[in-house]
């Protein structure tokens, strides 16, 4: 199933890392994911990642960013 056949449920899922993904709403998660709380159609949960990852850095790189100097 791909494009406009897939009639599956999606949910948004993130990871300890604040990374983004998609997962079938009725599958159980993998190991280390949770749900970010919007379900839908595919497109829509793909568009609303794309809303709300506005930087694909893992926290764990962007923590360790903040802690270096700056550069001046």
């Amino acid at each position: 199933m791909t494009g406009d056949d897939d009639t599956r449920t999606y949910a948004v899922v993130v990871n300890d890392e604040e990374q983004y993904s998609i997962w079938w709403d009725d599958r159980d998660l993998p190991a280390g994911w949770r749900r970010e709380g919007t379900t839908g159609p595919r497109s829509e949960c793909l568009a609303h990642i794309d809303k709300i990852w506005t930087d694909m850095r893992p926290l764990s790189l962007r923590r360790w960013m903040d802690e270096q100097p700056a550069i001046g």
